[in-house]
């Protein structure tokens, strides 16, 4: 699963952002896209990423949690807690 939403999540935004930009740049030339439009598109599409990055950050990052909760391994809180308590 942590697999698959790596590649997913980076992979694919990359390949999708390349083949977009070439599409509309070829639009474009032809003028049937005002250079406004591309613009404002791309801004758009922009902010979607970062959105999307962000919530795959946020994503990863719970998989993570809970795979160290299931395998039972310690964090920081759990290592800083210990030594608290030997103190």
């Amino acid at each position: 699963m942590l697999k698959e939403l790596i590649f997913t999540g980076l992979g694919g935004a990359l390949v999708l952002k390349d083949k977009i930009e070439d599409e509309l740049k070829k639009l474009e030339e032809k003028g049937k896209l005002d250079t406004k439009d591309v613009k404002s598109f791309l801004e758009s599409l922009e902010q979607k990423g970062k959105e999307s990055d962000e919530k795959f950050k946020a994503e990863l990052k719970s998989t993570i949690k809970e795979i160290i909760d299931e395998l039972g391994l310690a964090t920081k809180e759990d290592l800083a807690k210990l030594k608290e308590d030997l103190k």
